[in-house]
């Protein structure tokens, strides 16, 4: 193939199939760019940032048009864009319309607070925009590079924000402190791609998943098995610094602490569905893959096939290759390679990670005085529940050494041996534990979103951000101290709330997996949330009012008022309508199988 058509192969890839699928993510960058030309022109028109920002976010949800795509039977099928780069997915529509739903309620939400000053705003929406932007890449990414690339985009204005009160001193160290943890594990994660990339020989993570499946039925040195663990542990230290998960979650109290209110939304909402979703892609994806992968037969990118059929398609080098080969013309008695103990490591890394992060999370709030740093604990708890179900979609695939699948309903009858492909109804299991992590998502939105919210107004109203302080709210703020309530009710689980069903949902998915360890602890760490969320509620309804301060009064029909009743409501309507976004996570999660 000459040069010439080969730029034009890659101009056809790009131009046609590639840009129409990031429409939403195109209207992120416009957006950015008329936030810094209209600062330049008109830089005494404080309000036009917002209004700027919100129509920008509601052009890129428009656009994406999620509810449309996750309908039932109207998603198309997966799509690989950019040489395979990135994938257009049920996955990535869900996620990307949750982060995209965000911006327009966290603008109005800055709009209301004026934290920061309104001075700042362009700069503000150009950071949560770019960040925004990051995520989305972090939901859709197909290839490694994409990962590192997403994960840094929306982590640096990450570091920004956090200190975007540029005159305190904490949120100038939360900033630094945010920025130097941030960095090391970032650099930790990039070693382990490093270390998977000259095992398999691919970044792409379907070409990875083949050759993994391939180097399984050859059989794995001592050198490839170390490697391969420690490249896999590299890259989860990366994302458990992203989710706050136990033992990295040292950033998150003091960050949430410095960063105002607003900021703490983003990084517990936003950030939080983003790396979710890069968990399930990497954790869950990448063994289903694997184990449909025929071996001998190795994925390849679309690279391979824009540039020039075969002649660029990634190969496995040194050692490995000649054990390939050497096996290659031996195949194997079943068709398949058995790829147990990889998901038997990955179900006791996440279990482990999920039932140490949810104990220490809850344990950790109960001496919190602070409210962000409360929600700050509370976060890592929450990091824990989520990672509960998808333990339990890996472990739903998982067939035992003898070749029996853990988990087959009745009338599927079991693989006859370890190295079998995935059943339907393995794979209708693992869809709903998948599903049970995105309609958890999807009600942590509210929640998280709502109760930061709460906060910020409060601070506004009282100059303070001390639980303490929020005594008498009852008698002078009714509407706020119900609205703090459900919040608090639906984080801990109780009905008539979109928090119960979220935690029914994952505790459901554990029970099909048999994880009944991860079970106990989830419920009891339920348990133990109540009397730390309670307390709040407590303060704010039976304390006295204190004489010296009377209590703030925030009607239900001020911008306060109404912007809190508008996150808090969805909790209830979630709970009594449930159907469609249950709907729209299973279309998700069976993209993924």
């Amino acid at each position: 193939m000459s040069l010439p058509e080969l730029v034009q192969n890659l101009l056809d890839d790009a131009v046609r199939r590639s840009l129409p699928a990031i429409r939403p993510e195109l209207a992120l960058c416009a957006t950015i760019i008329c936030l810094l030309i209209v600062r330049m022109i008109l830089p005494r028109w404080r309000s036009g940032a917002y209004w700027l920002a919100i129509a920008g976010a509601g052009a890129a949800l428009w656009l994406l048009e999620p509810w449309r795509a996750l309908q039932d039977g109207a998603l198309g099928a997966r799509q690989e864009i950019f040489t395979g780069m990135l994938v257009i997915d049920g996955l990535s529509i869900f996620l990307r319309g949750l982060l995209l739903m965000f911006l327009p309620l966290f603008t109005l939400l800055a709009w209301i607070t004026n934290v920061p000053p309104r001075d700042d705003a362009t700069e503000l929406f150009v950071l949560v925009f770019g960040a925004a932007l990051g995520m989305c890449m972090m939901v859709s990414a197909n290839h490694l590079v994409m990962v590192i690339l997403g994960m840094e985009m929306a982590s640096l204005p990450c570091y920004v924000l956090a200190g975007i009160l540029k005159f305190r001193k904490p949120s100038t160290e939360a900033a630094l402190k945010f920025a130097v943890f941030g960095a090391g594990a970032a650099g930790i994660m990039l070693y382990g791609i490093s270390l998977l990339a000259g095992v398999l020989g691919s970044l792409h993570l379907p070409t990875m998943a083949a050759r993994l499946s391939l180097l399984l039925s050859a059989g794995l040195t001592p050198e490839q098995s170390l490697l391969l663990a420690l490249g896999a542990l590299m890259i989860t230290v990366g994302l458990a610094f992203k989710l706050s998960v136990v033992p990295f979650h040292f950033w998150t109290p003091d960050v949430f602490d410095g960063a105002p209110a607003e900021v703490g939304a983003l990084l517990s909402v936003a950030s939080k569905a983003a790396a979710m979703g890069l968990l399930i892609r990497l954790a869950v994806g990448l063994p289903a893959s694997a184990a449909s992968a025929e071996i001998g037969q190795a994925a390849q990118s679309p690279s391979a096939t824009v540039i020039a059929a075969g002649a660029t398609q990634p190969q496995v080098v040194g050692q490995q290759a000649s054990d390939c080969a050497e096996n290659a013309a031996k195949p194997p008695a079943h068709g398949r390679a058995d790829i147990t103990p990889v998901r038997q490591f990955i179900v006791g890394l996440l279990s482990l990670l999920a039932g140490v992060t949810c104990t220490f999370g809850n344990l950790a709030a109960y001496g919190q005085s602070n409210m962000k740093r409360l929600l700050a604990y509370s976060t890592i708890a929450h990091a824990g529940y989520l990672i509960m179900p998808v333990a339990a979609a890996v472990a739903m695939i998982t067939p035992d050494a003898g070749g029996a699948v853990l988990r087959h309903i009745e009338g599927d009858s079991a693989p006859s041996s370890a190295g079998d492909v995935l059943t339907a109804s393995m794979a209708a299991e693992a869809r709903f534990a998948v599903a049970s992590v995105l309609f958890y998502l999807g009600a942590y939105f509210f929640m998280n979103l709502a109760a930061f919210a709460i906060t910020a107004i409060l601070r506004n109203a009282l100059g303070s951000e001390q639980i303490d302080d929020y005594a008498g709210l009852a008698g002078r703020s009714p509407t706020l101290v119900v609205c703090a309530a459900a919040v608090m009710f639906s984080l801990i689980g109780l009905p008539p709330l979109a928090g119960f069903l979220a935690k029914f949902y994952i505790f459901a998915a554990l029970v099909e997996a048999r994880l009944w360890l991860l079970l106990a602890i989830g419920g009891l760490n339920t348990v133990l949330s109540l009397f730390y969320y309670l307390r709040v509620v407590r303060v704010m309804v039976l304390r006295p009012e204190p004489a010296d301060r009377p209590a703030p009064s925030i009607a239900a029909y001020s911008i306060g008022g109404l912007y809190c009743i508008a996150v808090t409501a969805p909790l209830v309507a979630i709970f009594f309508w449930s159907d469609t976004l249950m709907q729209w996570s299973k279309t998700a999660a069976a993209s993924m199988f």
